[in-house]
């Protein structure tokens, strides 16, 4: 069973939920978010979600599509906290997040940078690593929401060290990649050309390559990242580790926008999201593409088949106490493929 949060209310998130009724799936999912909120989306768009099941979690105030509201900010948060406590209880096998909207959490006076670092202070997990997948790409990062300004110091011996063996890890157990072989972009333009153009690669990037390379890891780097990511360079590898969000995301959302996902490695649970943003100006209008979303459930279930025992929870077949479906509207229509823009 895998948990599907709908994120922000006002957002596009309810709407790519609602067409999870689209396909059929190899798994059960449940979809965590307010009843009458999906099912007003779901007249709204002229969808038939009859097959969508969910999870109620009340809104605080009522929500209008691509209209924020502060009041509603804790919310989305109740949501992950339902679907994170039923990870970690055995109930869901995985879980797999919508966009939410870091502005408005923290214009309600709640501090938080995404989803990345929420699950990782909510599962005491001390480091964890923000990947985002799509177009036979697989970019994880060394930093994340920061400041270019703080980027560098950011970047420690240990922390990378942490970073790789997470990244490595995980395309091991999770991907199924027995011995991964792992681009690792420089931190400055040319790799830091031996020094001239900058001391991080010589002073902190190579040492840690060549010690885990010592250990056995297939590591490629420091390489140049304006090359890292041409067609030759990548021939071969299985995951590439950028320094920095715009360095490695830039790339990736080019090629693989609305097919994207993003997983976070190195948690106690898996989990996967898309990777566009809330699209408030799409929300409620039919025009959302559910490609990523799409494309994260697959991922979702494709890691928890690898997991040697199956979680415990509910039996398949079965709903809980907790969830009912939604109610249907009279017809469903086509949409085209459009998308916001985001991460975290």
């Amino acid at each position: 069973m895998i948990a599907v949060t709908s994120g922000e209310p006002a957002g596009i998130g309810p709407d790519i939920c609602l067409r999870l009724a689209e396909r059929e799936w190899p798994a059960r999912l449940v979809v965590l978010g307010d009843r009458d909120l999906l099912a007003a989306r779901a007249v709204q768009l002229g969808l038939d979600a009859s097959r969508i099941e969910i999870r109620h979690v009340p809104l605080q105030k009522s929500a209008l599509a691509g209209r924020l509201d502060v009041a509603n900010a804790r919310y989305v948060l109740d949501i992950l906290d339902a679907a994170l406590a039923g990870c970690v209880g055995g109930e869901y096998a995985a879980m797999v997040t919508a966009p939410v909207h870091k502005g408005v959490i923290n214009d309600a006076g709640i501090a938080f940078s995404g989803h990345t670092e929420y699950l990782a202070e909510h599962t005491s997990t001390p480091r964890v690593v923000m990947m985002l997948a799509g177009a036979g790409l697989r970019v994880a990062l060394a930093t994340t929401h920061l400041a270019l300004k703080d980027v560098a110091a950011a970047i420690t011996r240990s922390d990378l060290e942490t970073t790789i063996r997470i990244l490595h890890a995980d395309m091991q157990t999770r991907f199924g990649i027995a011995a991964p072989r792992i681009l690792v972009a420089g931190l400055n333009p040319h790799a830091g050309e031996s020094g001239h153009m900058g001391r991080e690669e010589i002073e902190v990037i190579t040492p840690v390559l060549d010690r885990l390379r010592a250990e056995g890891m297939n590591l490629i780097g420091p390489l140049p990242a304006d090359t890292l990511f041409t067609k030759n360079v990548l021939t071969g590898s299985d995951a590439q580790l950028a320094m920095y969000h715009d360095q490695g995301l830039a790339v990736l959302k080019y090629a693989a926008f609305d097919q994207g996902i993003n997983v976070t490695l190195g948690l106690p649970i898996i989990r996967t999201s898309v990777d566009h943003g809330t699209a408030l100006d799409l929300a409620g209008s039919g025009k959302a593409s559910p490609t990523s979303l799409f494309a994260a459930v697959d991922a979702a279930i494709e890691m928890v088949s690898r997991r040697s025992v199956p979680p415990a929870g509910p039996p398949q077949g079965r709903r809980s106490q907790n969830t009912e479906p939604v109610q249907p509207a009279n017809h469903r229509h086509p949409l085209p493929r459009e998308g916001g823009g985001g991460d975290g």
